[in-house]
Formats: structure tokens, C-alpha cells, sequence
């Protein structure tokens, strides 16, 4: 092999060795931004293969999908000077694609390490310096995650549009080791105050319970009561509607029976009335002393049979009281 051609073939190695550095492949889910020179180039490129300038042109990978940046063993101190630490803090962030020029441009491609890791850092060290330890390991806690997610995306929206935060979560921080054992004990404290409560409410539930039974009993008992005592007067009522009809039919009878016997009696009266003239009278009287004749065996008779002139007259007055007597009871009941 001459010179020449040892020198064709370098030389096309050399092309080959430019060519396959000039083609690039940008992931999905990435942008492409150049460097030439150390200086960084308008252009961007999307996913999929790309051409550059061989050797005097590089690239570099700019995520713009959803990742989370982890940022660990925080320092954070209280303001009582308990120092504690936070072991990890995720921040899950976007990129939009169209601010990925001006975000490497500004803040390089590392622009995470300045606006969420150092901004993590400083935002907590603020958070713990205001408060204490029971607000920060206890009482506020479960706040620590929205107020420093609002910190870091109200500084991203003047500092760097385009860059969102959508959540962060952060671990419980460590505490000093007697303090955690305070905390357990005080924790275990509250954990049979609880118990205690709880077992409290069961009492009371039960005793509430036992009370509404003994109130649903009562009032069955009562509904029975009161319908039982209902029945009890409808009885009597059915029994008083029943007397007064017996007393109604026993009035109507014992009326029936006295107006037929007034009737009979009046009727009794007027017969009574025609039949008793002076001679029906007269005849009565002949025969009221007929049936009372008396024999006397003797040689003189006895004086009632020789009446006198006066026990004529008496006898006569008397049948007139009877007469009179006999005639007023009849227009009595004719009246009647």
C-alpha cells in the first residue's frame, strides 16, 4: 500500500468518524440544546435522530416530562437550636419544552440544583427557624409540604416561567435520640389517654344504649297500657250503651203495663160509674143483708129485726157516703 492510498484511508475514516458523531439521538420525552464552542446555541431539537457539526458541536439531554428531584439529609434548625434533619424531600416538577432554551440559558442544565435543591434548603431552614420543635416535628408538620411547595413555585413563577411544581412530599425529620424517646413516651401517654376515651365513649354508648331500651319498654308498656285502658272504656261504654237500652226497654214495658192498667182501671171507673145507680145500690144492700140473715130459735126476736126510725136514718147516710165515695174514685180516674 502506497502513501496515497494510506492517506485516502484515513481520510475516509476520518469522514466516517464525522459522520457518525454529526448523528445524534434525543430521547422521548427530552429536547436537544447545543454547545459550540462552550457557547450555547438557539436551535433545539426534538426526539429522534438529529444532525450536528462534527466535533465542534455538542449536545445535551433536557428532560420535559414529569420527574421528581430527591434532596437529602436536609439541616434544619429550630428556634429553640435543636438541630434536625430531614433524610428526604421529594419535589416532583415539569418542564414545558418551549422553556427549556431559556431555562438551560439562564440557570444551565442543571438549572434543579438552583431553583428546587439550594431553594429545598433554604425554604426549610427558614420554616424551622420560626418555629419549635413540637410545631415542626408534631403540630405543624402535616403543613410542611403545601407551604413549601407555594415557597418554591411563587419564586419558579418570577425566576423561571415555565418550570412547575405539582407536589412535595418530606419525611418525618430525625430528632435527637432522647428527645424521640420523650416523644414515644409522650405519644404511648396519649395513646391510653385515647384508649381511655375511647372505652369511656363505649360505657356511655351502652349506658345510652341500655337507656333507650329501657325508654323503648316503657313506652311499649305505656301503648299497651293506654290501649288496654281504651279497651277498657269501650267495654264500659258497649256495657252502659246496653243498660241504657235495657233501661229504655224496661221503662217502655213498665209504661206499656201502666197504661194498660190505667186504661183498665179507667175503663174499670167508667163501667163502674153506670153500674153503680141507686138501684144496683139498693139491690146490693138487699143482698149484702140477705146473705147475712141469721136464724134464732126463741120466743122473742131479736131487736135488730125491729128497726127504729133512727137506725134507718143512719143506715141511709152510710149508703150515701158509700155512693159519694164510689162516685168520686170514678171521676178521679176519668180524669186521670
Amino acid at each position: 500500500m502506497n502513501d496515497l492510498e494510506r492517506n485516502l484511508l484515513i481520510l475516509s475514516a476520518i469522514c466516517v468518524a464525522g459522520l457518525l458523531s454529526s448523528i445524534h439521538k434525543i430521547e422521548e420525552g427530552h429536547v436537544g440544546v447545543y454547545y459550540r464552542g462552550g457557547a450555547l446555541l438557539a436551535e433545539t431539537s426534538e426526539p429522534g435522530f438529529n444532525f450536528m457539526i462534527p466535533f465542534i458541536t455538542t449536545f445535551q439531554q433536557i428532560q420535559v416530562t414529569l420527574q421528581t428531584d430527591e434532596v437529602k439529609n436536609v439541616p434544619c434548625g429550630t428556634s429553640g437550636g435543636v438541630m434536625i434533619f430531614f433524610d428526604r424531600i421529594e419535589v416532583v416538577n415539569i418542564l414545558q419544552s418551549s422553556a427549556a432554551y431559556d431555562m438551560v440559558k439562564n440557570y444551565t442544565a442543571d438549572y434543579d440544583k438552583a431553583l428546587i435543591f439550594n431553594k429545598v434548603h433554604h425554604e426549610l431552614n427558614q420554616f424551622c427557624s420560626v418555629h419549635s420543635l413540637q410545631e415542626v416535628y408534631i403540630d405543624l408538620f402535616d403543613q410542611i409540604d403545601e407551604n413549601l411547595k407555594s415557597a418554591l413555585q411563587n419564586d419558579l413563577i418570577s425566576m423561571a416561567p415555565g418550570l412547575f411544581v405539582l407536589s412535595v412530599r418530606v419525611t418525618k425529620p430525625k430528632i435527637p435520640e432522647t428527645i424521640r424517646q420523650n416523644y414515644e413516651k409522650m405519644e404511648g401517654e396519649k395513646t391510653k389517654l385515647l384508649i381511655a376515651n375511647q372505652r369511656q365513649k363505649v360505657v356511655e354508648k351502652d349506658a345510652e344504649t341500655e337507656r333507650k331500651k329501657a325508654l323503648i319498654e316503657a313506652e311499649k308498656i305505656a301503648s299497651v297500657s293506654k290501649i288496654q285502658y281504651e279497651q277498657k272504656v269501650l267495654e264500659k261504654e258497649a256495657l252502659k250503651k246496653m243498660a241504657t237500652i235495657e233501661n229504655n226497654m224496661f221503662a217502655d214495658r213498665e209504661k206499656t203495663r201502666v197504661d194498660s192498667e190505667f186504661y183498665a182501671v179507667r175503663k174499670q171507673a167508667e163501667s163502674n160509674k153506670v153500674l153503680f145507680t141507686p138501684e144496683y145500690i139498693e139491690l146490693k144492700k138487699y143482698e149484702a143483708i140477705g146473705n147475712n140473715n141469721k136464724i134464732y130459735f126463741g120466743t122473742e126476736i131479736p131487736k135488730m129485726f125491729v128497726e127504729s126510725h133512727s137506725d134507718l136514718n143512719s143506715e141511709n147516710i152510710k149508703l150515701k157516703k158509700v155512693k159519694s165515695a164510689a162516685e168520686m174514685s170514678s171521676e178521679g180516674l176519668l180524669t186521670s
